[in-house]
């Protein structure tokens, strides 16, 4: 096998090699850098982001013509629309390999050091200077945008110690403590939720960026940095006025709006790949229909007036919302040493707590309650996945079973085995599976999910009615209680507006 060459530890050995000669590296930016290694990549036809499903017709090409461009940018969507994850995965774009001279703060040059330090380091040692490589992930900054970002954070300060202690006056550059921005010179420095930093740092930032200067404690900075800038936003606070300087806004090249899964194979696709599913405790399957509904979750609650739309429903709902589906089934299949994990509609609604969590709620929600409105949702959500699957099929035998008295319970505490007898009992109920892909040949577990999945859909669409315990029962019931709750809320909801007529709220 052919041997790889050690990397140049010297400035003198650096000279010697081709791939790190002063002519391709001092002439070679940040986004020359990008923009090249993009261009081998769509010449190979290699996928730019791997992992992000969905954006390959919209935010991709927006992406690839803005570094192309050799342009800074701002990712503008709500939250879960993974705007960081894009960020992030730009270091495939840069070099396994970039030199530079060891001990620096500011990952300097080899060729045309910016710091003071470095220039006499070159100065004194010449082509004896030490040289240090990064890899592509050294070479990415994050933060996080706060009111309380100052200038010494993104940009730097003077430091009195360093300054003591080396015996230097304060106006030398050697008393320079480097913030956050120089110190992701010659790599990526990303900025999330631009907006939230205070004008005077948005000020300093873009200076910076334009003209490479920028003043700290009254003395004047110069830093011919070499950064890409990237940035994410959500898009009401960015237009909003006040919240971005429009100066800043002006020098960023391009403005590229992410969104959610455009249909629900995406969704399923993207879920499928960040949920947790290799858990090593037995065999774990996943019927389809309890991926289309989880993801449906989702794409109802997007829908639903009581959703707050500015906020937005996170993809991360239905990823954590499947983590918790599996571990109830796992929790089952622990309690009765099964060894297939067969997640069912029972699980969904015991992952409630990942759901209302993720939703933000206008002042309808929140007179009705989380709970309330996540169990109208999934309601929602099961009935349309019901319909995909049993548009068409007859169930008045069904129905009618459970109109003459039957009952059926899927309690956690039984084994699948015990539940699957029981509705073996409820004429015409197996035959109806088929387009789940059951028979009654089909094991417990199989036959369990498919069933209660038939069941929750007929009692969302009012057909059988169906107890807190999860005991389906004849139709009659549910719409005594739905009345009931319905004369609840209309009594809660009075007592609301008298208590604010008391206070004298509008």
């Amino acid at each position: 096998m052919p041997t790889v060459p050690s990397l140049p530890t010297t400035l003198g050995d650096l000279r010697k090699r081709q791939e790190f000669s002063a002519t391709r590296l001092a002439a070679r930016s940040v986004k020359d850098e990008l923009r090249e290694n993009l261009i081998a990549r769509l010449r190979s036809r290699q996928t730019i982001f791997p992992g992000i499903v969905g954006y390959d017709d919209t935010v991709v090409p927006q992406i690839v013509n803005a570094i192309l461009s050799k342009q800074n940018f701002i990712l503008l969507g709500l939250r879960g629309q993974a705007k960081s994850r894009i960020l992030r995965a730009l270091t495939a774009l840069l070099d396994e390999h970039m030199p530079f001279i060891a001990g620096c703060e500011i990952r300097d040059d080899p060729y045309k050091p910016l710091c003071k330090r470095c220039r006499d380091l070159v100065a004194e040692k010449g082509d004896a200077v030490p040289i240090d490589y990064l890899g592509r992930e050294e070479r990415y900054v994050e933060k996080l945008a706060t009111p309380d970002v100052t200038v010494a954070d993104l940009i730097g300060d003077l430091d009195p110690i360093k300054a003591a202690r080396g015996g230097h006056h304060l106006a030398s550059e050697l008393t320079m403590h480097f913030g956050l921005l120089p110190r992701a010179n010659r790599g990526i420095f990303a900025i999330n939720e631009l907006p939230d930093l205070a004008g005077k740092i948005q000020v300093a930032l873009f200076n910076i960026m334009q003209e490479g200067d920028v003043q700290i404690k009254g003395y004047p900075v110069r830093l011919a940095l070499d950064v890409a800038l990237v940035f994410s936003a959500n898009p009401e606070d960015y237009t909003a006025r006040g919240k971005i300087v429009t100066p800043l806004k002006d020098r960023i090249g391009s403005e590229i709006r992410t969104h959610y899964p455009e249909t629900l194979e995406e969704g399923i696709s993207i879920t499928a790949q960040e949920t947790w599913t290799n858990r090593g405790l037995g065999k774990l399957e996943i019927p389809q229909h309890m991926r289309e509904i989880v993801e449906q979750v989702a794409f109802t609650a997007r829908e639903d007036k009581k959703v707050d739309k500015r906020s937005g429903v996170s993809q991360r709902l239905p990823i954590s919302t499947m983590d918790l589906v599996i571990s109830n089934a796992e929790r089952r299949a622990l309690l009765h040493d099964e060894s297939l994990i067969m997640p069912r509609i029972g699980d969904i609604y015991a992952s409630l707590p990942g759901i209302t969590g993720k939703l933000e709620l206008e002042y309808e929600g929140e007179m009705r309650g989380a709970d309330t409105v996540v169990r109208e949702i999934l309601r929602t959500a099961i009935a349309k996945i019901f319909d995909k699957y049993f548009t068409g099929t007859n169930t008045q035998q069904i129905e009618q079973w459970f109109n003459l008295g039957g009952t059926i319970k899927f309690d956690d505490d039984q084994p699948a085995k015990f539940i699957a007898a029981e509705l073996k009992q409820i004429q015409g109920l197996v035959e109806k599976l088929a387009p789940l892909g059951v028979t009654s040949k089909s094991g417990s577990e199989h036959l369990v999910a498919a069933s209660e999945f038939l069941l929750e859909g007929l009692y969302a669409h009012h057909r059988i009615s169906r107890t807190e315990e999860r005991a389906f029962t004849a139709a009659e019931k549910v719409q005594r209680s739905a009345a009931r709750q319905e004369r609840e809320l209309e009594r809660e909801m009075e007592e609301w507006t008298q208590h604010k007529t008391r206070r004298g709220f509008n």
